[in-house]
């Protein structure tokens, strides 16, 4: 597939193919920049940009369908990247994940029967619908600095599982049929060592960002062979080396790449022009539904035992039609399975619910606050997976944050003969804490609820190690907010955040690299490192 796009795209360069090119740049770049401005994401701009260079006459081309296919598939060669399966196996992310699946299937094809589609164009349309958007729940969450929380945890675990299922659709709408030698893939996984000795071998530059590549569509070129699709074989080599220490960051080097590709595709997507008028009431109609979404995945997940500000924050994250739709329901056209026309439709729905969805996603907790009184009825009567703390026992330090600094400062109070509880809002870290003998409970820093109803008299000091800014601000003005008079010390993750903190009720803050250049200084004059205790 690839050998032959390339090929095609040598034929036809010239300076009037150069000249295109540059159209397509500038009409993503100019739309993108618009709906940047007005708080929406890009891709609803990347999108319109190719709407209007349809209603311009202008329609894609061989270029932009090698530049889309290859943003594809380095979509799905970073979300294999970033697949762990331990956070799969929590009965919370399989039961929402395959219950809500299963029910929104069942839904979005009995709407669909209304168009009297084809049954395999049901099928893979009410599927696809289901899907929720892994891109803009991801960069919502980053934005909030939320990924690492217990709501973002569960929500990403989810769309995990999506984007599983969402692969193996797109074996189906790619067409054709596996041979035998499929079976041999079978035995992949044994590679897994040799495909980590290469990566280790090439180092962190630039190699390592090619590597990424080679593997990508080496292995889609593989399964192509076969009979599969390629965007499968994408897939399977992030997950070949997935869980280690350097696959994340080839996820780093190659996130930026794949958003570049990706205009590629949504450029592709707009260029096939507009709806007529069955197609807009198809897209009007499924967005009224779009809510649904939301409140399906509220009821859910707060049916299996969890807070309803997890479900909350959880469920607003997910409501939004998904980039995976797209990528299937054009795939699928390609095929002949649907019409191509759905795919325009499938483009302008998702670009909609990314609009509708990201100023809702920016005020979340704001809202949060709003509907609590009203939400909270909701929530079931049982011993939460991420309750808050109740109680911090015989506690006289308080580490919010158990991550390296974290721990080195519980470790430190522990020696000087104090009794200090760890608190952090990652369950695998605060296992992992559990099994080395630290007193660590579960713990959002961004949770105005976090100290409510807690008895903060016998606690001498609150150490803030959290890795972001508004977490750590959240938390010091909640803490006052109940009145806590104590000592609060946070460090700092940039030094312009020292005067948010001190506003908040900080009383003391650390930027830990310039505190390590300066004993790194004392250390070379033979000095006495005496540990400083402020950013000067």
């Amino acid at each position: 597939m690839y050998i032959e796009l390339l090929s095609a795209y040598a034929e036809q360069t010239s300076i009037g193919a150069n000249h295109m090119t540059l159209i397509w740049i500038l009409a993503a770049f100019v739309m993108g920049i618009i709906a940047k401005k007005l708080n929406l994401p890009t891709l609803v701009g990347y999108l319109t940009a190719g709407f209007l260079l349809a209603l311009g006459g202008l329609q894609s081309n061989v270029t932009i369908e090698a530049i889309g296919d290859l943003g594809v598939v380095l979509l799905l060669f970073t979300v294999g990247l970033h697949i762990n399966f331990r956070s799969l196996i929590q009965i919370q992310v399989v039961g929402v994940g395959l219950l809500h699946l299963i029910i929104s299937t069942i839904f979005f094809a009995l709407v669909l029967t209304l168009w009297q589609l084809p049954i395999m164009a049901i099928f893979l349309i009410a599927v696809s619908l289901s899907f929720s958007s892994t891109i803009l729940t991801a960069k919502t969450m980053e934005n909030r600095n939320e990924l690492d929380s217990y709501h973002g945890r569960l929500a990403i675990g989810i769309l995990i599982l999506q984007d599983m299922v969402a692969v193996f659709l797109l074996a189906i709408a790619g067409g054709g049929a596996p041979t035998w030698w499929a079976l041999a893939l079978l035995g992949l996984p044994i590679l897994r060592p040799v495909l980590l000795y290469i990566m280790y071998e090439v180092g962190r530059d630039e190699l390592l960002v090619i590597y990424g590549l080679l593997l990508a569509l080496g292995m889609g070129w593989l399964f192509d062979i076969v009979g599969l699709d390629a965007k499968l074989g994408a897939l399977i080599a992030g997950m070949l080396i997935a869980g280690d220490t350097r696959s994340d960051e080839l996820y780093e080097k190659l996130w930026g790449l794949k958003e570049i590709f990706l205009v590629g595709f949504f450029l592709q997507v707009g260029l096939t022009g507009l709806p007529d008028r069955d197609g807009w009431i198809m897209v009007g109609s499924m967005l009224l539904l779009l809510p649904l979404k939301g409140i399906l995945f509220f009821f859910l997940i707060v049916g299996f035992n969890l807070r309803a500000r997890t479900a909350f924050l959880s469920s607003i994250s997910l409501t939004a039609y998904s980039e995976f739709a797209l990528i299937v329901t054009a795939t699928a056209a390609k095929s002949n399975l649907v019409d191509a026309e759905f795919a325009v439709m499938i483009g302008i729905l998702v670009a909609l619910s990314y609009a509708l969805n990201a100023p809702v996603s920016r005020v979340v907790n704001q809202l949060w606050q709003r509907f609590e009184p009203s939400l909270l009825r909701f929530e079931r009567d049982v011993r939460h997976p991420d309750h808050e703390p109740r109680s911090l026992g015989a506690t006289d330090y308080v580490v919010l944050g158990m991550g390296q600094a974290g721990t080195a400062a519980y470790d430190y109070l522990v020696s000087q003969g104090k009794r200090p509880l760890g608190l952090d809002a990652d369950p695998a870290q605060i296992q992992n804490q559990l099994q080395l003998g630290r007193r660590v409970i579960y713990g959002d820093a961004n949770d105005p609820d976090l100290w409510t109803g807690l008895d903060l008299s016998h606690v001498e000091a609150v150490l803030v190690t959290v890795s972001n800014t508004s977490a750590e601000v959240n938390a010091v003005k909640n803490l006052r907010a109940e009145r806590f008079t104590g000592f609060i010390a946070a460090l700092l993750a940039r030094p312009e955040s020292r005067t948010l903190l001190e506003q908040a009720g900080v009383t003391i803050s650390f930027l830990p690299i310039a505190q390590a250049g300066r004993e790194l200084a004392q250390a070379s004059l033979g000095q006495t490192t005496a540990p400083t205790n402020s950013l000067s």
